[in-house]
């Protein structure tokens, strides 16, 4: 079993931190990723490869930078099989995010999504916005 903290990303954090290079979501995510283990799952895997494709995000850096850097992702972070099915959050979209963090022991979930944000904590995992990791 490692040693190191697991944490999970909403999409939206993982998304600015990959657009915005000097953001706050940024810092968050090159933090977790020194000090821990990110956590995907193939949900949360999917719901990226979608929002990467849009092509609202091709002024910011191209498609093929995109799927690189969730090739990466997929690769660096530790792959949670879901085994408990969620049903708490008023988006019930955001319930794979609770889901992967229960099923990965996630020492926090990190969020700007106020859907997700309302249930710090949840069954004893902080929800964290980017500034308060």
């Amino acid at each position: 079993m490692p040693t190191d903290l697991c944490f999970v990303f909403d999409t939206n954090v993982i998304v600015s931190a990959l657009l915005l290079k000097h953001s706050v979501s940024r810092q968050a995510f090159d933090m977790a990723f020194a000090s821990g283990e990110l956590l995907l799952s193939l949900a949360v895997i999917s719901e990226l490869n979608e929002v990467l494709k849009r092509k609202q995000f091709d002024k910011y850096i191209l498609e093929e930078e995109r799927m690189q850097f969730l090739a990466v992702l997929v690769r660096e972070a530790t792959l949670i099989e879901i085994t408990e099915t969620i049903t708490e959050c008023r988006d019930p979209k955001d319930d794979k995010f609770l889901e992967l963090a229960i099923g990965g022991k996630a020492a926090c979930i990190v969020s700007g999504d106020k859907d997700l944000l309302v249930l710090h904590p949840f069954r004893g995992i902080p929800i964290l916005t980017p500034v308060g990791f």
